[in-house]
């Protein structure tokens, strides 16, 4: 059953007598109030410039019964910066303005040029959204003191990311005391716990990176890494937030409790030369050459894991280290703040348990284990509306998409699914027995005229 009443809206602006066509809605259940099901679209990190909003239109025209929309709903970036491809001129979808966005009225301005996306339009007029933000409706690689992609001669951060905030306020409204607080919980009777966090913003210290641990000989210093990376007054949340959510999933009957947050968080450690060789195509160095290397060495690790997993005795201690000498995959996930994941891992123990994630543009489905093995419950990851995934990095020859996708669920303990370079949503299904993921994708961004198909169908019982 649907959650409880339908309602219809109308608005009239009486200055221009101009109606909006009828938009829908509904209601939430009283907490605790019998639900048989429950469907959610999982969604995040639309691109104007990159192509269509397919994915929306895909979802306004599905049997969810709401849109959980994890973030990067706009992008901060000018015309011909990231996002741009051969769809931006073709289908005159280059940003506006055409500079980044640093005022208040560029906010508001980007914001209007996303929603006259025809696809947009019908997914708010059919469903209603739950949101939170991400980095790019601020700026890319956000933190609470700073980020990446915000320079000192662009002003004032903390003003910027207000003025930021103010404008995601007025077009995606979230109904709390502080509009700088994002955190909260949606009840749908006795079936489901929807706790939103935001993992970007309000208690996220600023991201480790690789490149600072880095001896003069070039070899990674592990002893100061693994410090820095285990530091216990590291946040991703921060205190206050995970006050709330250890009282919000403690005082929670119901049958699943449901994560929606930004970034991936389960353990995806690689192999530490494979990392380092997808980080060097990452960085520009993309050669032949260095795509043949990424993919013999592919091949090679992927040898000696099955080989492993097989129990063969003739692996050397030298194999072993390639395969087992591993590194977070990304530090501005979950993997960069390890000890507060196991805080809220804590929290979530013997709970039925689905955390929701976006941010990669990527689809993935992980298993979530804390520090002690113990399985915490399952990480359903959507890909993108439009922003481009490892194809954007290392093209969209099949082999080489391929080769990536069977190497990450190979090499990657308890990563279960992984696909590297479609566009698409989560539908998330819950009844009080299992929790559902049915990984959908849309075959193109380029035209109006898309199908959906899908990917896999991951099942999580109670």
């Amino acid at each position: 059953m649907r959650p409880k009443a339908t309602i219809f809206y109308r608005f009239v602006q009486e200055e221009l007598r101009a109606e909006s066509v009828i938009g829908e809605t509904i209601t939430l259940p009283q907490a605790g109030a019998s639900l048989d099901s429950l469907k959610l679209a999982i969604c995040s990190c639309s691109n104007f410039p990159a192509g269509l909003f397919n994915v929306y239109d895909a979802i306004a025209h599905s049997d969810a019964d709401v849109v959980v929309h994890l973030g990067d709903y706009i992008y901060e970036y000018g015309e011909g910066d990231y996002g741009t491809n051969h769809n931006t001129e073709a289908l005159n979808r280059v940003h506006d303005p055409k500079t980044e966005i640093l005022s208040l009225e560029d906010y508001r301005m980007r914001y209007r040029q996303y929603r006259t996306d025809e696809g947009l339009q019908l997914a708010h007029q059919k469903k209603p959204f739950i949101v939170v933000w991400d980095d790019h409706e601020i700026t890319n690689d956000a933190y609470k003191t700073g980020a990446e992609n915000h320079d000192e001669d662009e002003g004032n951060y903390q003003q910027r990311k207000n003025r930021a905030i103010r404008v995601h306020g007025e077009y995606l409204p979230i109904r709390t005391d502080n509009g700088a607080i994002i955190y909260r919980n949606f009840e749908f009777g006795n079936l489901v716990n929807l706790v939103m966090l935001d993992t970007r913003i309000i208690g996220r210290d600023k991201q480790l990176s690789f490149s600072d641990y880095f001896r003069a000989d070039g070899n990674l210093d592990v002893a100061a890494f693994s410090q820095a990376i285990g530091d216990p007054s590291r946040n991703l949340l921060g205190p206050e937030q995970l006050s709330w959510a250890s009282s919000t999933i403690g005082g929670s009957g119901a049958s699943w409790q449901v994560i929606g947050q930004q970034v991936l968080m389960g353990k995806m450690f690689v192999p530490a030369e494979l990392l380092l060789s997808i980080g060097a195509i990452a960085s520009g160095n993309a050669t032949p050459e260095t795509f043949q290397q990424l993919l013999q060495l592919i091949t090679e690790l992927s040898v000696l894991k099955t080989r492993a997993l097989q129990n063969d005795p003739t692996l050397t201690n030298a194999e072993l280290s390639r395969i087992n000498s591993v590194l977070p995959y990304n530090l501005d996930a979950w993997d960069g703040y390890p000890v507060e994941r196991e805080r809220l891992f804590s929290l979530l123990k013997g709970k039925n348990t689905v955390v929701l994630a976006g941010d990669t543009h990527n689809a993935w489905n992980n298993d979530l284990l804390d520090s002690g093995g113990n399985k915490i419950g399952e990480e359903f990851a959507c890909s993108s509306v439009t922003s481009p995934g490892f194809e954007g990095l290392f093209g969209d020859d099949p082999d080489t998409i391929m080769g990536i996708e069977r190497a990450f669920t190979l090499l990657i303990d308890n990563l279960k699914y992984f696909d590297a370079s479609r566009r698409g949503y989560v539908m998330a299904g819950f009844t009080s027995g299992s929790a559902t993921a049915s990984y959908r994708f849309v075959d193109t961004i380029d035209s109006e005229n898309y199908l959906v198909f899908e990917g896999k169908n991951a099942v999580l019982n109670t």
